[in-house]
């Protein structure tokens, strides 16, 4: 018979003991809630630049491709190229005032759907080609998840013979047909979430100073604010180049006689979370250039064009 004095005593955890460890155990937790949420920040805002990136890779090398192949023909009234910002920027809520509209003439090789050589290409090497930038749904067009959306329409080198080719007024040209409502279409969407970009035209002009003069290259932008060589158009005609500038370098004549000699493309391109906010908060002047610099990305990117 056991002895029930001599057993030993089943001693458990006192209630300091527990508390004690509750404490640690809490103190552990938090550290690592903390860890995880700044890990799921940094790879959410990762995630989000990279996506922008894909985005502006995605607008850009299509634009290099349409530039690269930019054609303009000399002695002619015709008008070739027409770059506008708009009067009224798109967005209803935080506004691009950087929003360049191009109209062009290129040699794009995805003419025809891409069967050059097919029973499908009619021989027309002189696509036009036009950029466009709205704030809208991409997918449905009364859709409530709106965005900035870039689309890009190109019009196959027989059309563009009968309608577009041999115009004075290439915008009017343009707005005058069907393409111009071809252009939002959802077909034509190029990408999402690009706030704004705009166009410099770099123009290699001859300024004369009495009796001396020297070549000059003369940034024009279109559809940028923050430039000293900015306007609001720019047209390559037959007859010359055509925009209003201040504080040139350069007469108007001395511009008209110049020759491009590249493009830069400028963009900006919000994050999704940007997006997101720009749908349901609103928005001060003063907050605009706090927001744009947290939640954008910038791109540029230089291009040399044809000689003219």
């Amino acid at each position: 018979m056991t002895n029930p004095r001599n057993t030993p005593s089943k001693r458990g955890f006192t209630l300091m003991e527990l508390m004690v460890a509750m404490a640690i155990t809490t103190i552990i937790v938090t550290v690592l809630v903390s860890i995880t949420s700044i890990a799921m920040d940094t790879w959410n805002r990762s995630r989000s630049e990279l996506r922008a990136s894909r985005q502006a890779k995605a607008m850009v090398d299509g634009m290099v491709r349409d530039f690269e192949a930019l054609i303009v023909r000399r002695g002619n009234t015709y008008e070739w190229v027409s770059a506008i910002s708009p009067t009224t920027p798109p967005g209803d809520k935080l506004k691009s005032s950087n929003a360049a509209e191009l109209i062009f003439f290129s040699g794009s090789t995805d003419r025809y759907n891409g069967e050059i050589g097919t029973a499908n290409d009619k021989g027309g090497d002189v696509s036009c080609v036009t950029y466009r930038l709205n704030y809208k749904d991409p997918i449905v067009q009364s859709g409530t998840f709106t965005t900035f959306v870039l689309n890009r329409l190109l019009v196959n080198p027989d059309n563009t013979f009968n309608d577009l080719l041999g115009k004075t007024d290439l915008t009017a040209a343009f707005k005058a047909t069907a393409y111009a409502n071809d252009l939002d279409k959802v077909e034509n969407f190029v990408c999402e979430n690009v706030f704004q970009f705009s166009i410099t035209f770099h123009v290699e002009a001859t300024h004369v100073t009495g009796t001396t003069s020297q070549t000059v290259n003369v940034p024009v932008t279109v559809g940028q604010t923050a430039s000293t060589q900015v306007t609001k158009s720019l047209k390559i005609k037959g007859t010359g180049i055509e925009a209003a500038i201040t504080a040139a370098t350069v007469t108007p004549d001395e511009l008209k006689a110049g020759r491009i000699t590249a493009v830069e493309i400028s963009l900006s391109v919000l994050s999704d979370a940007g997006i997101d906010q720009l749908r349901n908060r609103p928005f001060t002047a003063a907050q605009k250039a706090d927001f744009l610099a947290k939640n954008s990305y910038q791109y540029t990117k230089l291009v040399q064009v044809p000689s003219m």
